[in-house]
């Protein structure tokens, strides 16, 4: 049969057969189901065209005229020469193959290639296949499985294919266990949409003394570690770093890697003294965007706190949600960003609403990240993200839709398939922490919080939302001290951590810190801290800016007291703490009643005590 053309029975294919059509079409397959082979719909296209084509016997005709017509849909006027796309795009796909073959796809059999210089691709067995003849030389390995018969390479490639088509059959039937009307579950698995890329060149050794190489070296392998745990970046991994020139400049690593931003470091010491700098670099314009040196005293710190302190510091400011290639790719989305980036670009967008919320962007992102998860089914960061926005329709009452399942239920139902597609996804974690918690599972959820915290302790959304949760729950303390290593490593969100804070403080009967902390708060941007404002002013007994701050409150969420009992029950106060809240709200001239469930508790508790 031609699927079987130039094997020996029982063995692998002879030097001089280059693999099947069958084999080759297999290796397509196993190489577009992957979502380590990362390019867009458009990429993908690209590729099946040119091999079905060369498969075909039609490599002479694979032109860029040809790719523009038959796979980007260009008319007849389509001028080949003078439009990159094709180009670019052939680059991209080049790029991709090269990452996927030294990480995923390293025990693949087949490798394509499309050879620079034309788009027509190669196909080949990952090693020289040996051929028959006398047995070589020498002791055999001490192994086990020397003695065993070689496995014949179609037979290997079939195997992978099965074990892939077994995991997408597993996935998917886990995922049609939690049916939703609202979040739909995916049915297929479909490429990730595009993120930032990142390369870390390894820091330089500025001199100064023999340990100043080795310091060098661990900083560069700690950045790494640290910057790998955001799973909203791509970083490239440290034997690429290691490959690159020390002379190769931004434009150069852009092009033959494809990363959007490059960090650099240096490390120089003096005596006892150690400066440490980095950069971090726009690979496309060389534009400098983030630039810190930091300076340590080794008779003070030893290098291994400084170099942990260092990494965290560079990490938390590059990669954290609010960080600096974050508010980067928001203003080149915002400029107009490729199809192709429309799902990254929605969860760009959460992180806005998350800064301000408000009902008009809760409605718009909603849309845009259920768009996004019916393009992109195993998009476990959307999932998450849209997750939270479903649990705002509750908590906030932000554009509610009726019906069955609950915005609860949908909350729960995406946090879940986030947390599935990628346990170690700190968003997923982070989602499903949320979802628990405002459905009166604070022991669950506080325990997923945790783990989130250990995965990555330098992302601040995450940290403040775990603070909030903490301190909701009764351990005010805690929360606070959280919350302040947010405001920390992220001063540029400070609105919405010293509103918690406010709240906390509040709860510890610090009323004049929570004064302070709320003049800090920009109520414009924030207008649900009104609410806690209003209460701090009334026990301040400043009633003017108390009852300036209820009628703004009541005009965003006059229906809240309505359900007061239950507001304070899904937020997880103590009895003692909901009572405050209820003292405070009355105090303002808020419509709450005379008795609530959490002071009936208290004075039923008390005879006890």
């Amino acid at each position: 049969m031609h699927g079987d053309r130039g094997l020996t029975v029982g063995g692998p294919p002879n030097a001089q057969s280059p693999p099947s059509a069958a084999d080759v079409r297999a290796q397509l397959d196993i190489l577009l189901a992957s979502p380590a082979f990362d390019v867009p719909a458009r990429a993908r296209r690209f590729l099946s065209y040119v091999v079905e084509e060369t498969l075909a016997g039609r490599g002479d005709r694979i032109k860029a005229y040809a790719v523009g017509m038959e796979v980007f849909g260009r008319d007849k006027n389509f001028d080949a020469q003078n439009d990159p796309a094709v180009r670019i795009e052939a680059g991209r796909i080049r790029r991709a193959l090269t990452h996927y073959y030294l990480a995923a796809g390293l025990s693949d059999p087949i490798i394509i290639d499309i050879p620079k210089g034309a788009y027509v691709p190669h196909f080949a067995w990952r090693t020289e296949p040996v051929t028959d003849g006398p047995a070589a030389t020498g002791p055999p390995p001490e192994t086990p499985a020397a003695s065993l018969p070689p496995m014949p390479r179609k037979r290997i490639m079939w195997l992978g294919a099965g074990l892939a088509a077994l995991a997408t059959v597993v996935l998917l039937v886990m995922v049609f266990l939690i049916p939703s009307r609202d979040a739909p579950v995916p049915t297929a698995q479909a490429p990730m949409p595009g993120g930032p890329t990142l390369v870390v060149m390894p820091f330089a050794d500025l001199g100064g003394s023999p340990e100043t190489k080795i310091y060098a070296q661990g900083l560069t392998e700690e950045v790494l570690s640290q910057l790998a745990r955001f799973k909203e970046l791509s970083v490239l991994g440290r034997e690429t770093s290691r490959s690159i020139p020390p002379d190769a400049d931004a434009a150069r690593i852009r092009r033959d890697l494809g990363v959007r931003y490059v960090l650099e470091g240096s490390v120089r010491t003096a005596e006892h003294q150690l400066r440490v700098t980095g950069r971090l670099l726009d690979a496309e314009t060389g534009a400098v965007l983030w630039s810190q040196a930091y300076d340590e005293d080794l008779r003070v710190r030893g290098f291994f706190a400084i170099q942990d302190d260092v990494a965290q510091k560079v990490a938390t400011a590059i990669g954290q949600p609010y960080g600096i290639i974050a508010r980067s790719d928001e203003r080149r989305t915002q400029a107009g960003a490729p199809e192709d980036l429309e799902a990254y670009a929605c969860t760009l967008r959460f992180y806005g609403y998350r800064a301000a919320l408000g009902p008009a962007s809760h409605a718009a992102i909603r849309t845009c990240l259920e768009r996004a998860v019916d393009r992109y089914p195993s998009y476990a960061t959307a999932w998450a993200m849209l997750s939270m926005l479903y649990l705002d329709e509750d908590r906030f009452g932000f554009n509610p839709r009726l019906g069955s399942p609950t915005a609860t239920q949908r909350s729960i139902e995406a946090a879940r398939l986030a947390n599935r597609l990628d346990p170690e996804n700190v968003r997923g974690l982070q989602a499903l922490m949320g979802a628990l918690f405002f459905t009166e599972q604070p022991v669950e959820a506080l325990r997923v919080g945790e783990r989130a915290v250990a995965l990555n302790p330098n992302d601040t959304e995450l940290l403040a939302d775990f603070g909030a949760r903490v301190g909701q729950a009764g351990d005010h303390r805690r929360g606070m001290a959280l919350m302040e290593q947010a405001l920390v490593r992220n001063p540029g969100h400070s609105g919405y951590y010293n509103g918690v804070l406010a709240q906390l403080a509040y709860l510890e009967r610090d009323y004049e810190r929570a004064q302070l902390l709320m003049r800090q708060v920009s109520l414009e941007k924030f207008p649900l801290y009104h609410f806690v404002s209003a209460i701090i002013y009334a026990q301040l007994g400043m009633k003017s800016e108390a009852a300036e701050a209820r009628d703004r409150f009541l005009q965003a969420r006059p229906a809240i007291f309505e359900q007061w009992d239950r507001e304070m029950a899904k937020r997880n106060f103590r009895p003692e703490d909901a009572t405050l809240l209820a003292e405070g709200a009355r105090k303002a001239g808020f419509p709450v009643a005379d008795t609530t469930a959490a002071e009936t508790a208290l004075r039923t508790a008390a005879p006890q005590r």
